[in-house]
């Protein structure tokens, strides 16, 4: 893996992130193509910096608990006390998962959640991802908002997963995927069922600048299949649309948004 030190440094980081009880290093410099002495020093530094530790029991190198300090320091001076009250309502609303990504350049991360379930499955994916386009609400949604030729240009540019990851009713080919958001430009809201994961289902809708119309993030519920058949996917849609009104016109109060 050619490129800089910070380059490499993030690398390690975002590698560990991934791996929460730690990896040898051994296997960080074989999966990152990086020479072993170089990664002994990085590690090295980023263990003196705090944001990296070894376990003394089975000497792995862990993510210390300083780079999640430092994010929630700058989730609490970006705004995202006008964006959760948001996200908690609707949650308690639908009782489900409510997840906010948000559009930065090529990419939607998720960035922020509220669950709403209180108890039964909880269908709760880590944060921080970016949302992979293909197969969830949340790309589709976005995609929608785009003309055929862009969407498909933006899929390729993040290239699409192993197959097998897919729930069962995943496109199967891009045809499949442009007709799906041929409805989702007609309802104005994203919808999927057990594509992104086998028993899952989810309805997503994009985020607009209030002032410019350029789409800033995505709003989406998730749950269980079960809870959320496809009727009561579209019950939901107007509250998800509702919310996601409220958050376009919150978004000039929040730093969260590009």
């Amino acid at each position: 893996m050619a490129g800089s030190q910070i380059e490499r440094a993030f690398s390690l980081l975002e590698r560990l992130a991934s791996e929460p009880r730690g990896l040898p290093m051994q296997s960080l410099a074989d999966e990152l193509s990086i020479p072993k002495s170089a990664t002994h020093r990085m590690l090295a530094e980023l263990i003196r910096l705090g944001y990296v530790r070894q376990n003394p029991e089975n000497l792995r190198y862990q993510l210390s608990t300083k780079l999640i300090a430092v994010a929630f320091r700058y989730l609490s001076s970006s705004g995202a006390d006008i964006v959760q009250p948001i996200l908690d309502r609707l949650a308690g609303e639908c009782g489900e998962l409510v997840r906010l990504g948000v559009i930065d350049g090529d990419r939607q991360t998720w960035i922020a959640k509220s669950q709403g379930a209180r108890s039964g499955l909880r269908y709760d994916p880590d944060m921080g991802r970016d949302a992979p386009l293909f197969y969830t609400a949340s790309g589709h949604a976005w995609l929608a908002s785009m003309s055929d030729e862009e969407a498909l240009a933006l899929v390729e540019r993040q290239g699409i997963d192993d197959p097998a990851l897919f729930g069962p009713n995943a496109p199967r080919s891009t045809d499949e995927l442009l007709a799906r958001l041929r409805l989702a430009r007609a309802r104005g809201y994203a919808w999927v069922v057990e594509s992104s994961a086998l028993g899952m289902s989810a309805l997503a809708a994009v985020v607009r600048h209030p002032l410019e119309g350029r789409v800033i993030g995505v709003l989406s519920i998730a749950g269980p299949s079960a809870r959320l058949p496809e009727a009561r996917i579209h019950e939901l849609a107007p509250q998800l649309l509702s919310a996601a009104a409220e958050l376009s016109a919150a978004s000039p109060a929040s730093e969260l948004f590009v």
